[in-house]
Order: structure tokens, then C-alpha cells, then sequence
């Protein structure tokens, strides 16, 4: 008996050619030993989010590449006095220190976890050049200096964990004691930082609270100690949706005055993005970090490069969840960019990604 010519037909329909030059699948042989670098390199051609990963890998690669080309000459409108006096001020403060700025966004469970490390090393070496978090980016970096965090469980009871005393972020554990060093600890600052607005007219910013905490603090373990160190900003809008919230909640009763002006802070990290030569965005996670990077590279009509990487959807509408397509139409990233997300959780792919990236390019720069 024949077979029926329409299911004959439906399942070998035949197939047209693929265009020259795709790309097969293949993963990994461990026959040939263990080599990571090897095996990382093999996502780029696994498929899924293996492949999205090795994506993100090129596409850093390229803007680290951007930012080791020399700064351009400045344009004839900078030296002939075409400028306006306020545009003349925003390029002598903001003037790019490199090809291509780098601007690099986390939220706070990275530096609750031990992706702290890995970020530390970034701001460390000098490979990014502005960082935006979250208060608890900023607050837990500190505290984390005064006493440790530890592993826990996803599933640990939090009445019991609350009669106990013990926060709890995912699978780590804080003792509440911790907080309360951190308010020993900031309080004398913050009462500095009164005095000196009294005296010295001094107008804080959340950049430059970041910059002195991190100056106070004086522990190289310490992201913001080395972007005092090396004069990297770091900005916080939210800065009081924190531990550190509830510090300056505090102080304004017991020594009230104090200002934080955030309207300084977003001509600033705007600027960064406005007179950049070409930008850069890596972003851990969604929420606050990821739209104020964004929005700053609206300003230039967007970057050049972006990196995402979070678990976030896009059904609900959520900025935290978009991919960067979302971004292009709103001019937060170049029409002509190949930006990448990456779907997955940020404190086992970004180590991975900086190993292959930043890495390896600060590695190059040590030798030579």
C-alpha cells in the first residue's frame, strides 16, 4: 500500500539551500582535555543562551577594541571657539579619558554575592569608566568590609531567620549586626560632611557621598574605595532606598541639614554619555541601573555597544525585562549597534564573561 502522497509531501518537503557561510552547531570535545578558554569559545556555536553568551563575548570585544584606539584629535568646533561658554565647560570637565566610555550597571544582590570580587577587579584595573547601582550596591560593599556575609538556603523560614536577627538575600545571610556596625561606622561621616556644607559651603551630591565613603572606608576590598582611588564616578539616584536611607533617616534627627542635590548628579553622568566618542553599556540585572544608563545614552542618540544580562521577560512590559531592540526605538542604542542580551542569571555568566573579555585584555596590557 502506498503511502499517502499529503503526508509523503508534509513531512519531506524539500528543502532550500542555506546561505553560504552559516553556521553548524557544535559544542565542546572533551576529548582533547579540559580547556576553558577552548570551552567558552565553543558557546558562541552550542545554540540557546549558550550562543547568546558567546555573542556578549564579541560584542565587549569590541568595545574594549573601540576604547584601546587612541582619542580622536578634537573637532575643529572645540578649537576655534565655535562652542557656547557652557559647552566649552562641559568639555573641559567631562572630556573622555579613552575611546570608548564604558559604563557599567549592577544591582545590589551582585555585590551582596561574591560577583563583588569580579567587579572590584573592573573598577580596580581601570576597564570601565562609569558605574550606576543601587543604594544596596553602594551600602552592601561597605558593610561587607566591617563584617562578613555568609551562605544560607533559598528555603530558610524568615520568622525564624527574623527571630534570629538574620536578613536574608536569596541563599546568603546577613546578620542584622552587620547594619549596626554600618551605622557606628557612617555616622561620623555624615556628620563631617554636615559640617562641612556649613562651613566650606561644600554642595553634596550622591557621587561624591559615594566617593568619600569609599575615600573613609580605605580597604582595597573595597569596588568603591578603588573608584575613589582611580576617579571613577559611581552614581546612585535611589541612594536612599537603603540601609544607607534609613542611616541618613537617622541622622536627620539626631544632626539634621544635610543635602544631597541629584540634580548635579544627572547633568553629569548625561554628560559623560553626551561628549563621549563612543559608548559602552554592560548591565547586570534590570530596574533603576539598567534604565539610568539607557537614558543617559539617549542624550548621544544612543551607545555604541550593549551588553544586558538578567532573567527578565518582556510580556509584562517592564523596562527591567526589554530586550535591546526595545532600546533602539527609543534612541538608547544605535540604529547600526549588535547589541546582546543574555538570558540567565548574572553571578555565574558575568565571571565567566569578564574571563574572556576584561580579562584577558588587562592580562595582554600586564605582559606588554
Amino acid at each position: 500500500m502506498a503511502v499517502p502522497q499529503a503526508a509523503q509531501d508534509a513531512v519531506l518537503q524539500a528543502s532550500q539551500p542555506m546561505p553560504e557561510g552559516s553556521v553548524t552547531v557544535e559544542g565542546y570535545d572533551f576529548n582533547k582535555g579540559i580547556d576553558y578558554h577552548a570551552l567558552l569559545q565553543s558557546f558562541r556555536r552550542t545554540g540557546f543562551q549558550a550562543t547568546n553568551f558567546g555573542m556578549a563575548v564579541e560584542e565587549v570585544q569590541r568595545m574594549l577594541a573601540k576604547r584601546a584606539e587612541p582619542l580622536p584629535e578634537p573637532e575643529s568646533s572645540e578649537t576655534e571657539g565655535e562652542t557656547s561658554s557652557a559647552e566649552a565647560a562641559v568639555l573641559a570637565e567631562h572630556r573622555p579619558k579613552n575611546n570608548c566610555t564604558i559604563f557599567l550597571g549592577f544591582t545590589s544582590n551582585m555585590i551582596s554575592s561574591g560577583v563583588r570580587d569580579t567587579l572590584r577587579y573592573l573598577v580596580q584595573h581601570k576597564l570601565v569608566d562609569v558605574v550606576v547601582t543601587t543604594a544596596g550596591g553602594i551600602e552592601e560593599d561597605f558593610i561587607r568590609c566591617l563584617a562578613p556575609t555568609y551562605l544560607g538556603d533559598f528555603s530558610l523560614k524568615g520568622a525564624t531567620l527574623r527571630e534570629k536577627g538574620i536578613n536574608r538575600i536569596g541563599n546568603l545571610l546577613v546578620p542584622n549586626h552587620n547594619y549596626c556596625l554600618f551605622e557606628d561606622w557612617i555616622m561620623p561621616i555624615l556628620d563631617a560632611m554636615v559640617e562641612e556644607q556649613k562651613t566650606q559651603g561644600v554642595l553634596w551630591t550622591p557621587s561624591k557621598m559615594i566617593a568619600r565613603l569609599g575615600k573613609e572606608i580605605n580597604n582595597p576590598e573595597s569596588v568603591f574605595y578603588w573608584a575613589w582611588k582611580n576617579d571613577i564616578p559611581v552614581y546612585s539616584p535611589a541612594l536612599t532606598d537603603g540601609s544607607i536611607g534609613d542611616m541618613l533617616y537617622f541622622h536627620s534627627y539626631k544632626n539634621p541639614g544635610l543635602v544631597l542635590d541629584i540634580v548635579s548628579d544627572i547633568r553629569e553622568v548625561n554628560s559623560k554619555a553626551v561628549i563621549a566618542k563612543n559608548t559602552g553599556m554592560v548591565i547586570l540585572g534590570g530596574g533603576l541601573v539598567k534604565h539610568h544608563i539607557c537614558n543617559a545614552n539617549l542624550m548621544r542618540n544612543g551607545a555604541d555597544f550593549a551588553v544586558f544580562i538578567n532573567t527578565a521577560q518582556e510580556f509584562d512590559g517592564s523596562d527591567s525585562g526589554a530586550r535591546p531592540d526595545e532600546a533602539i526605538s527609543w534612541g538608547k542604542i544605535k540604529k547600526q549597534a549588535t547589541p546582546v542580551k543574555v538570558y540567565g542569571e548574572a553571578s555565574f555568566l558575568f565571571p565567566l564573561l569578564v574571563a574572556e573579555t576584561f580579562a584577558r585584555v588587562d592580562v595582554k596590557a600586564d605582559s606588554s
